[in-house]
């Protein structure tokens, strides 16, 4: 199974201590290295859109792991699945979006676990609050008995 576009770390990617998955930590050279690729393929792939990587306060380019993985599957699906680059990038952009709609999701599915827990709470509150002293009436089978008033003569 292969890792999604928005790229999960490769294991054999060394991160310095202390960074995360998505710090940019690497130069170009070090992650063209480790992605397999030349940097000027790196530089292309952002030019193109297809990798973005953060960027150094003197404007050098800077990528994560996780930036390091997704070129690893840009490299996959052109060489192996033979995927042109334009087919790429939107492979990634629905990847992405695919990540999101999870996300979304999973935040919808929690706020509607609480909001039923509350609605359970709220009727377990409103049940506890009847009266035991009265006694519900089915209205359905109740006989009204109509009686004209007297007119007054």
């Amino acid at each position: 199974m292969r890792p999604p576009a928005g790229g999960a770390p490769d294991e054999s990617t060394v991160l310095p201590p202390g960074a995360s998955p998505d710090s940019p930590v690497f130069v170009i050279s070090v992650a063209a290295e480790l992605a397999g690729l030349h940097a000027q393929t790196l530089r292309s792939y952002d030019r193109l859109g297809l990798v973005s990587p953060g960027r150094s306060a003197g404007g050098g380019r800077r990528y994560s792991a996780r930036d390091i993985a997704l070129l690893r599957e840009v490299q996959r699906l052109s060489q192996i699945d033979g995927v042109n680059l334009a087919g790429i990038k939107r492979i990634i952009e629905l990847e992405q979006m695919v990540d999101e709609l999870r996300s979304r999701v999973e935040e919808l599915t929690e706020e509607l676990a609480a909001a039923q827990a509350a609605a359970e709470h709220a009727a377990a509150m409103v049940h506890q609050s009847y009266r035991r002293d009265l006694v519900p009436v089915d209205r359905r089978s109740a006989l009204v008995v109509w009686r004209p008033k007297p007119r007054p003569e």
